[in-house]
């Protein structure tokens, strides 16, 4: 199997002001494509550090993708290291140069000697031309090994992966192996749990199956791989594994596929039953209502909600008793069921659910630490409430209290048994 680097520059990324999103887009983008990505890097601005880098990867990668550092200003150095590495001179491409004025022209900006230098190619490279922005992409080689510079700006980048790079890679790699993927989103299950419940996979992976976990506070999501010289023959090594995850974990899988998400999947089932839902939410802010609204043509099943944040506000929008408040405290079963009701009734749906909580990182007590959280259901004739204490993070707190929501719902209207991460029910 041929192997690939990726050389991601910019000190921008190494300090943290920008998420390096473009290295793991390429590494999916270049391991469907049949390479083993073999090596991630990240450096800076330095024109030794990219010439060695770069130097080195053309050693011994089949192909490196460098991203970065082909802008206009003073350091966007990657083209003259890449040039000087060759040991070949920079010359202006008429073709880029006329697009990038064209480009100027139509925003109306003042076009600049920097902006003209976009266009200095160093002498020897292929031009890929970018229709989405200034910067052109290059295609260079040295023996066998084939280098790729794009420039930084993310939705560049993947239009030249994917419009530009891969005939090149079609071109010079014919017969790659061909790569098959397949995702296994869970939720309200720990990874540990899973694991043991699937168990030994030895006999899949000594036949080339890749198994992988990968949580999240969203879930876990179980990813399986195979290679094979054809499409048909790797994704044939995958049915067996597959059975035998829905054998042993079936109802914990809520679903298939890289970018497939819970909201998604509930809103599916609460439309093809025909059935509403709304929301009376504290703690979460609005998540849950929000996570629910990200789905198109979620306004099919869902009415509405509130964000009851203070007591006050729980007290005059959603009825809940003063004296219950009082006794029990905001986050209780008590107030998350009133809570959970008030939003059925109010809104006039099928479904009432509700969260109150300690999200943290204060507001703890002994009896009721941050994390603590309480979630109401009023739903199919059953009106229950689920107690979870969860981390000291207030965002991933806000993130795991949506999910389980979400995936009490999805069990409960498909009648599986349990409830996320074991809880159980307390009911009205």
């Amino acid at each position: 199997m041929k192997n690939a680097h990726i050389i991601s520059i910019g000190n921008e990324l190494l300090i943290g002001d920008t998420i390096n999103t473009n290295a793991s887009w390429i590494g999916t983008f270049l391991t469907e494509l049949g390479f083993y990505v073999e090596q991630v890097f990240t450096i800076p601005d330095s024109y030794k550090l990219i010439q060695n880098r770069i130097n080195e990867s053309l050693e011994t990668a089949a192909i490196t993708i460098v991203t970065g550092g082909l802008g206009p200003t003073h350091d966007d150095i990657t083209k003259k290291a890449v040039a000087d590495l060759f040991g070949v001179e920079m010359m202006q491409d008429e073709r880029v140069l006329m697009h990038i004025k064209s480009l100027f022209e139509k925003r109306n900006f003042t076009f600049s000697k920097s902006n003209a230098d976009q266009a200095l190619i160093p002498v020897g490279a292929q031009v890929l031309f970018n229709n989405k922005g200034t910067a052109p992409g290059m295609w260079m080689s040295k023996g066998k090994n084939y280098l790729a510079m794009l420039p930084g700006v993310p939705y560049e980048m993947k239009f030249l992966m994917e419009n530009r790079v891969k005939p090149k890679v079609e071109e010079h790699f014919p017969g790659l192996d061909s790569w098959a993927t397949q995702y296994f989103k869970t939720a309200g299950v720990p990874e540990s749990t899973l694991s043991d419940r699937v168990g030994n996979l030895d006999e899949f992976e000594k036949n080339g199956v890749a198994v992988a976990y990968l949580p999240s506070a969203a879930g876990v999501t179980i990813r399986i791989s195979s290679s094979g010289r054809e499409k048909r023959a790797a994704e044939g090594k995958l049915v067996q594994l597959r059975e035998t995850l829905y054998e042993k974990i079936g109802g914990l899988i809520y679903g298939e596929g890289k970018n497939l998400t819970l909201p998604e999947v509930v809103g599916e089932l609460l439309a093809e039953r025909n059935l509403t839902i709304a929301v009376a939410e504290s703690c979460t802010g609005g998540h849950l209502a929000n996570s629910l609204t990200d789905i198109p043509g979620s306004s099919r099943y869902l009415h509405g909600g509130v964000v009851a944040y203070a007591d006050q506000v729980k007290r005059s929008h959603l009825g809940v008793l003063e004296n219950e408040l009082k006794g029990y405290g905001a986050v209780s079963k008590s107030v998350a069921l009133q809570m959970a009701k008030a939003a059925a009734e109010n809104f006039e749906t099928d479904i009432g659910v509700s969260t109150t909580g300690i999200a943290g990182p204060t507001g703890g007590t002994e009896e009721k630490p941050v994390g603590t959280v309480w979630m109401g259901f009023w739903m199919n004739g059953n009106h229950f409430a689920l107690k979870a204490v969860l981390t000291n993070d207030r965002l991933i707190n806000k993130e795991r209290t949506v999910m389980v929501v979400l995936e009490t719902i999805r069990r409960q209207l498909k009648g599986i048994d349990g409830f996320p991460y074991q809880l159980k029910p307390q009911y009205s």
